[in-house]
């Protein structure tokens, strides 16, 4: 596939569309939408009446298949049977929670509704503790993904080597990296070689891969009166569960805190998870090749805010975490 620029309708087809969705609800759903964000999706706040809020997303195009959209939601009901605080779906008047609408005779969009979760998203600026509760609720995902049974066709998107960082990936191609140098080229495609090796041999036991949520890092997080919720399983699927470590420090691998943040994650995590020294030794890898699907969607998703806030040395402390990772056979998280 080739990825797609976010999404390729502008920001007013967008509001029309949520305005059509929204018109589908019952009318206590009703409200006042405003645009919140745009990068695979839409998404857009409803604020209602008396005060409330809801959160509709309008899914990009060409990303997602509805019966997909309707795994993830599957997979949101059973983490809430277990207590652990997740977005939950609300249904139109025909009883649908995955919308599927015309804009014109050639551009369709799937909708979902959400219920608003309260809550202050934390940011790098934060103690680092707050790595500590990301890897904590990270690792009951995960022993609730080891253990559920999927229902009948419950399909989810596929994260592994190939679709990461792959001619075919996901996210596109980091060669389309913007600014990303010629004679760099080799030393990331070096770095992917010996990652594949790395991978190869960790495997894809039922241990180690599985259903995750694929990108659980701070912005996903929401802190509210002791309760640590997580939001936006939009790119869950399958792929290794060491995956969410490198997620948690997404874009900010270069950062002089990230190994004192990881280190947080990680002690968290094993607050109720035990790792075997397997785990422990592939996350710098999981860390690199997360890096280098960054750049990839980095390309494809150039005129994004995110992309945009990086700023041009992302792309060379990239590279320079890939000549790290290639002289010590470890990532280090800091660059000079």
């Amino acid at each position: 596939m080739n990825a797609k620029q976010s999404d390729t309708l502008d920001n007013a087809s967008l509001h029309q569309l949520a305005e059509l969705a929204l018109k589908n609800y019952s009318d206590r759903l009703q409200g006042e939408l405003s645009l919140i964000c745009r990068s695979e999706n839409a998404t857009f706040l409803v604020r209602q009446a008396d005060g409330n809020r809801l959160a509709l997303r309008v899914h990009r195009d060409d990303y997602h298949q509805h019966h997909e959209i309707e795994s993830e939601l599957t997979w949101l009901d059973s983490l809430r049977e277990t207590g652990i605080q997740v977005p939950e779906a609300l249904v139109t008047l025909n009883g649908e929670r995955v919308q599927t609408l015309a804009l014109n005779a050639h551009e369709s969009r799937h909708v979902v509704l959400f219920k608003w979760i309260e809550g202050e998203m934390p940011t790098t600026e934060v103690d680092p503790r707050a790595f500590a509760q990301l890897g904590e609720v990270t690792a009951h995902l995960h022993q609730h993904s080891r253990r559920w049974q999927k229902p009948a066709g419950f399909a989810r998107i596929v994260w592994d080597h190939q679709t990461m960082i792959g001619a075919q990936g996901h996210w596109g191609r980091w060669q389309d990296a913007p600014g990303l140098q010629p004679q760099d080229r080799s030393i990331v495609e070096q770095t992917l070689s010996r990652v594949s090796r790395i991978l190869e041999r960790y495997g894809k036991s039922t241990r180690r891969y599985g259903l995750i949520h694929a990108d659980l890092r701070l912005t996903n997080l929401l802190l509210h009166k002791g309760e640590t919720r997580v939001i936006d399983f939009d790119d869950c699927g399958m792929g290794w569960y060491m995956h969410d470590a490198a997620a948690a420090i997404s874009f900010v691998e270069h950062h002089p805190r990230a190994q004192e943040w990881v280190e947080h994650w990680l002690a968290g995590y094993q607050r109720v998870c035990p790792l075997s020294e397997e785990d422990l030794a592939v996350i710098p890898t999981m860390i690199i090749q997360r890096r280098i699907q960054l750049l990839a969607w980095v390309g494809s998703h150039a005129t994004t805010e995110m992309a945009v806030s990086l700023g041009g040395e992302w792309v060379t402390d990239s590279v320079k975490l890939c000549q790290t990772y290639l002289e010590t056979q470890e990532c280090s998280l800091s660059v000079s």
